[in-house]
C-alpha cells in the first residue's frame, strides 16, 4: 500500500507586533554613544539587520556595565 505524501503548506505562523522601543544609551557612556550612533546610521540605511544587532549589543552592554 502507497502512502501519501502531504504537498500543502502548512498554516502561516503568527508572531507578535513588537512595540518595544531601542534601548537607550547611559549619558556619559562613550560605548552606548558608539552602539546607538551605529544603530542611527543602520536604520537611516535601511540595515534592520544590522539595527537589530546593534540592539541585542546595547541591551548586553546595559546588562554588563550599567546592570
Amino acid at each position: 500500500m502507497a502512502t501519501r505524501t502531504r504537498t500543502t503548506q502548512e498554516n502561516p505562523v503568527d508572531l507578535p507586533l513588537r512595540l518595544e522601543s531601542d534601548p537607550k544609551p547611559v549619558p556619559g557612556c562613550a560605548h552606548c554613544d558608539n552602539v546607538a550612533m551605529e544603530r542611527d546610521r543602520a536604520q537611516a540605511n535601511g540595515d534592520g539587520s544590522k539595527q537589530s544587532d546593534c540592539n541585542v549589543r546595547m541591551i548586553r552592554h546595559h546588562a554588563d556595565a550599567h546592570g
